[in-house]
């Protein structure tokens, strides 16, 4: 299921100036394509393989070199998804011109993929943030359709090569934020020394027109958004 292509990928949308996809000011890039369906997920017209448009790495260096000026020390160049590692070898081929060009870059993700052309990629990604959808194997294939194993797989590799890695996850009231989860969640960072943060992310539901318009029924459109204050609680209780 991996779409391999090192000169032409496809690309859902571009982001120029973000502020909540990694470090400092960033350009965000979503790819095309994902083989999950998670409950939660915001970009259901990023799962179809075959929509987005074709673009070249030399078009999207062009474009991200654009913004540079804007970096400053801290920013970069966030790929986001769909999910990213679905291509890979385009994506390797486009993190090493941003390497070349002294361009920070970092992956989101949710680590459903470990072959060769994604250790390839990791080798030109500054940082990670890796979805970590739930705590428990069960729900994760429930909620995401894949296994849990395929995340933790991906977490021991990154500890493996010491790659700089921030958690993300997102907080879905009455499914996953309970404190026995949330208290997992941040215990990663005792089992791992790569992870250098832990993000809670609220639930929200902005993506209801999206689903609408498509003609899909968002799961979770009875479900309440998380509220502000509980994350901030979690975090003074376990950060």
């Amino acid at each position: 299921m991996n779409q391999c292509n090192k000169n032409i990928g496809r690309i859902h949308s571009f982001q120029s100036l973000g502020t909540v996809d990694g470090p400092g000011i960033r350009s965000v890039i979503f790819m095309q394509g994902c083989p999950l369906r998670c409950v939660c997920c915001h970009n259901p017209d990023t799962w179809d393989f075959s929509g987005g448009e074709a673009q070249t790495v030399e078009y999207l260096v062009d474009k991200v070199l654009r913004y540079k000026a804007y970096y400053g020390s801290d920013g970069g160049v966030t790929v986001s998804g769909g999910e990213p590692l679905m291509q890979a070898e385009f994506l390797a081929e486009l993190f090493k011109n941003l390497k070349q060009k002294e361009i920070h870059t970092a992956l989101d993700t949710s680590g459903c993929v470990l072959n060769e052309s994604v250790k390839e990629l990791l080798q030109y990604t500054d940082l990670l943030l890796l979805d970590f959808k739930y705590t428990n194997s069960d729900n994760y294939l429930k909620y995401t359709k894949m296994e849990m194993s395929k995340t933790l797989e991906f977490l021991n590799y990154l500890e493996e090569i010491k790659k700089p890695t921030w958690i993300r996850y997102v907080v879905i009231p009455n499914l996953n934020d309970t404190d026995d989860a949330i208290s997992k969640v941040f215990e990663l960072r005792n089992q791992y020394s790569c992870i250098q943060k832990i993000e809670l992310l609220p639930f929200r539901k902005l993506c209801l027109e999206k689903y609408e318009n498509m003609g899909i029924e968002f799961p979770l459109k009875d479900t309440p958004e998380a509220k502000r204050e509980f994350i901030d609680e979690m975090y003074k209780k376990y950060q």
